[in-house]
């Protein structure tokens, strides 16, 4: 069975709307845990507009399974990183304007090379956000990241089913293909409690990322039954 690591950025939004002191991501943390979540993920963007830098802190200190920072290739977020030393440094891209990540991060483009190279001498293993595309994940490789997190947003949103078989179609063979490099293989964005059955189809994928479904499910249910209805759907 593949893990599920829970990101609680979305606390953070409800919270920063009204710049109060709750609700607070890290009890949010531990209430995932309680209910069997194998990791928690915060992104610490450059802006700020939801996690803080005191959310990080505090986490690495209390979460007890694995915790992954999501990050842009900064020389401010990997100053943090290399303080906080999470388990794990996912790398993403980021635009001030987004509403939230809109695709993956494109290693063509961007070499981000040097940080990858500080946070694995820092013994912080590696994951690239990336979408389903074999040039991507091979420059993934080639830059020695440990993890890929296959981005999924375009069959969770696909309107038709022409679409999301399509869309599928290129993620499982991604996923198939990031594994013959020897990469650890992971998912997320936009998955959720009707998408996910799909991926039980795809074996190569270690662990699934996933923040606003749960989180928006929990905000009727309570975080612990919400992981617990999405643990349930990936067995």
């Amino acid at each position: 069975m593949p893990e599920l690591v829970v990101n609680v950025d979305h606390i953070a939004t409800l919270r920063q709307a009204r710049n109060t002191s709750y609700p607070d991501p890290v009890a949010a943390a531990a209430l995932a845990e309680l209910a069997g979540a194998h990791g928690i993920v915060a992104h610490l963007r450059g802006d700020r507009r939801h996690i803080q830098d005191r959310d990080v802190r505090i986490l690495r200190e209390t979460v007890q399974n694995r915790l992954t920072i999501e990050m842009a290739a900064t020389p401010e977020m990997l100053k943090i990183a290399l303080e906080i030393k999470p388990d794990a440094v996912t790398l993403v891209p980021e635009k001030e304007e987004e509403l939230t990540t809109e695709g993956g991060l494109d290693m063509i483009k961007n070499d981000v090379s040097k940080y990858i190279n500080a946070l694995k001498k820092a013994e912080i293993p590696v994951c690239i956000f990336i979408d389903p595309d074999f040039d991507q994940i091979t420059a993934a490789h080639a830059a020695n990241a440990d993890m890929i997190e296959i981005h999924t947003g375009a069959f969770c949103d696909a309107k038709t089913k022409v679409e999301r078989e399509t869309e599928f179609a290129s993620i499982s063979e991604a996923a198939a293909f990031g594994a013959r490099l020897n990469l650890i293989v992971n998912a997320g964005h936009g998955i959720c409690y009707k998408t996910m059955p799909a991926f039980k189809q795809i074996k190569e994928i270690h662990e699934f990322s996933i923040g606003h479904s749960i989180i928006s499910r929990a905000s009727l249910v309570g975080m612990e039954n919400a992981v617990k209805e999405m643990l349930s759907l990936m067995k």
